[in-house]
């Protein structure tokens, strides 16, 4: 459909990341469409949409995984393109290629570079042939054995992981050779059990380490634009809590260099869309490694877009429409945080919340986005990832925007459930938060003082 863009986008997915791409549908004039659950019968998602489409099942396999029914309705719909978010089939390079055998644009990579990054293994052979630094490490292991004797040479600690793994699962920090051997076969495991791949391999863990990732995009043809990039640093069991850009303490060299590197390594496979190239950074060396590449939209790309002014959602669709548009990384200006909202209990080991919101109230203001999918009386259902809302705060520094971030979690209520607001809260008085020197443990640690 070269030059003329989409009438109709089906969104395959829930909550505040298809709201959010409603929104921006909404705003090109495309009409959204949305599919949901029987879980989801009356999730405000629906009502964000243009249309809407009844998928059944309660649970994600029963719905949203359900790759069949979700093209068979789009075809009955006369939907022209699909556009999956985050998680659920987003990154699934068979259904990538099934929507294009259907006559229906897959909005993202190519399936080839939705493979090519999706096993991590193979996304560290590919960074080592850009020349991207990496962390010591091995090539999918074989057996114990093999992972005994990589980890000896690499030097302990070490982090075993699935090749296949992603959302904090399939990750085991490994202290000792006793620590590998009991975590070998769990991890293994849960690489077959969750994503359909048992292989592992192990990389060196650094302690006090911060996660920096840079947004890129490409227009598939060979050019790669690096649109800054954000520390997500402040994590509890390997996922992501609070987010922001520019990255606290780094200095401007590695900034550069880091940006360079993750817009060779897009460059390198003539990325197309939007991507996310992670990395660890070393802050007591100086030095980053790679870690992996995410194809598709990240959950905190909105940081990205407050200090860019890009909607990243309008150049997904704009270029898999193959409208013409200059794709150009605006200078980023001033520096935005993000907080994620869940409905859980964190007294009670984060242990998922489930049930009716009796209130929602909201912060508003110049400085404050909000990234939601939850009103007054939206049931929050068991069945699925428990984030609320983001909430984002951006200010001319890093001091303006914590400081409207703290107001904005002030006036924020989500009545009716347990949230994790409180606990929030709480993290913008850490003092390592406050002084930009926070690592992946700070969290952790944090929490086993009892703070």
């Amino acid at each position: 459909m070269p030059n003329s863009c989409f009438t109709k986008v089906l969104i395959a997915n829930r909550g505040e990341i298809a709201v959010r791409i409603a929104r921006t549908l909404k705003a090109m004039g495309i009409i959204s469409v949305a599919v949901y659950s029987d879980s989801d019968a009356d999730s405000p998602h629906i009502r964000a949409c243009d249309e809407a489409i009844a998928l059944g099942g309660q649970t994600a396999a029963e719905s949203y995984l359900q790759a069949d029914k979700i093209l068979a309705l789009a075809q009955a719909h006369g939907v022209q393109a699909i556009i999956p978010g985050y998680g659920f089939l987003s990154e699934n390079a068979d259904f990538a290629e099934r929507c294009a055998a259907q006559g229906i644009v897959f909005i993202g990579p190519t399936p080839h570079q939705l493979r090519e990054f999706g096993l991590k293994h193979r996304a560290r052979e590919l960074a080592q042939i850009a020349q991207v630094p990496l962390a010591p490490g091995s090539l999918l292991l074989k057996d114990l054995p093999t992972a005994i004797s990589e980890a000896a040479r690499i030097g302990y600690p070490i982090m075993l992981k699935s090749t296949a793994g992603g959302g904090g699962i399939g990750l085991r920090r490994c202290a000792d050779e006793p620590a590998l051997i009991e975590a070998f076969e769990a991890v293994a495991g849960m690489g077959a059990r969750f994503f359909g791949d048992g292989g592992v391999f192990v990389e060196r863990f650094i302690d006090q380490a911060r996660h920096v990732e840079v947004q890129i995009f490409g227009d598939g043809l060979g050019k790669v634009v690096a649109l800054g990039e954000r520390d997500c640093s402040l994590q509890r069991r390997n996922q992501k809590v609070i987010e922001e850009t520019p990255a606290p303490n780094l200095p401007a060299a590695t900034r550069r260099a880091l940006l360079a590197s993750a817009q060779r390594l897009g460059e390198s496979i003539a990325y197309q869309s939007a991507g996310t190239v992670e990395f660890i950074f070393d802050a007591a060396r100086d030095e980053f490694y790679f870690l992996e590449v995410n194809t598709r939209l990240q959950v905190e790309h909105p940081i990205t877009e407050q200090v860019t002014g890009v909607d990243l959602i309008e150049w997904m669709v704009k270029l898999a429409a193959q409208i013409p548009f200059e794709l150009i990384a605006p200078e980023p200006q001033g520096c935005a945080i993000e907080v994620r909202v869940y409905a859980e209990e964190p007294l009670r080991h984060f242990q998922p919340a489930p049930g009716v919101l009796n209130n929602v109230t909201l912060p508003t203001g110049s400085a404050i986005r909000v990234d939601t999918w939850v009103e007054t009386d939206t049931l929050v259902p068991a069945q699925f990832d428990p984030m609320l809302a983001k909430i984002i705060a951006t200010g001319e520094s890093r001091s303006a925007a914590m400081a409207n971030l703290a107001t904005a979690l002030a006036h924020t209520r989500f009545d009716g459930i347990s949230t994790n607001l409180p606990f929030l809260r709480s993290l913008l008085d850490l003092p390592d938060f406050i002084a930009g020197t926070h690592s992946t443990g700070s969290i952790d640690h944090y929490l086993a003082a009892g703070l």
